[in-house]
């Protein structure tokens, strides 16, 4: 067990390391968007590349952060049965909610999200609009971020198992 609570704290340190890196990424998105609305209102300028940076940057806070979410508890949760139950039977639940749906799902996401990414890849795409920008790099994001997730997952799921292999 001690060898997967280890495994567990090095992912624990990954997605907050990412977690905590993309707060900078927050702020150049919003440096990018005020520079974008600013030159459209101020001077008349246009940028589809700069709107579509905007775009992509905003998505990998999205799919890049989900670990880290995860990781510090800030997800959206409906405790309105699970706060009844003991911190045990709370356990169980999250490891098999975990198991039955949280893993199949983001394995699908994983894998249909790679397909996605590398034909983009594979044929070099670029958006149809003028001036805009490679597509692959976006769409790697998707893999990459459930990638992060699933990671994280791995680790709550060895948390719980400690946490039931430990209490009564």
């Amino acid at each position: 067990m001690n060898g997967l609570l280890a495994a567990s704290q090095a992912i624990d340190s990954l997605n907050r390391k990412v977690g905590r890196s993309l707060g900078w990424l927050v702020l150049l998105v919003t440096l990018v968007s005020a520079t974008n609305a600013l030159t459209r209102k101020l001077l008349n300028l246009s940028s589809n590349g700069l709107l579509e940076i905007q775009w992509y940057l905003f998505g990998a806070v999205f799919l890049l952060g989900a670990g880290y979410t995860l990781l510090t508890k800030s997800h959206v949760r409906i405790d309105v049965l699970s706060s009844r139950f003991s911190p045990r039977t709370q356990a169980w639940v999250d490891l098999i909610g975990y198991t039955l749906f949280t893993v199949p799902l983001i394995g699908f996401l994983m894998w249909h999200g790679w397909e996605f990414a590398y034909q983009s890849f594979l044929i070099n795409e670029y958006s149809a609009d003028q001036g805009g920008l490679l597509r692959w790099p976006a769409k790697a994001l998707i893999p990459l971020g459930f990638a992060l997730l699933g990671l994280q997952v791995i680790s709550e799921m060895i948390k719980k198992l400690a946490e039931l292999l430990h209490t009564p």
